[in-house]
């Protein structure tokens, strides 16, 4: 499985950017996909997740603020994000997971200034 992501830039507090992975390779066995974050100086953290059914799960800091959605016919995982904060600066990773392993996208940086 090959991820690819893209979307990331400089934006203000409370502006928007969406965040697109697309997947390659053994895409069938995908289960679940997501975005995780690494914040400067800290480890990388879950920010949402969704799976293949269309359930989600996110982080209580983004909560209401970003919403994940997933088109299987394109094989891509997509992250809104509104109303952001400072705090959300990070490289924000794509990761997809099956039955066996994880596989991880390359980072796109995300800088919220204030």
């Amino acid at each position: 499985v090959q991820l690819q992501a893209s979307g990331g830039g400089l934006v203000q507090a409370g502006g928007s950017l969406r965040l697109s992975c697309a997947a390659s390779g053994s895409i069938s066995s995908i289960n679940v996909m997501g975005w995780y974050r690494q914040p400067p100086g800290n480890q990388r953290e879950l920010v949402a997740v969704i799976n293949s059914g269309g359930n989600t799960n996110y982080a209580d800091s983004v909560k209401g603020r970003f919403t994940i959605s997933r088109d299987n016919a394109k094989n891509t995982v997509y992250q809104q994000m509104n109303n952001l904060k400072p705090e959300d600066t990070a490289v924000y990773y794509c990761n997809a997971g099956t039955f066996c392993c994880d596989y991880w996208g390359q980072g796109t940086q995300v800088t919220v200034s204030s």
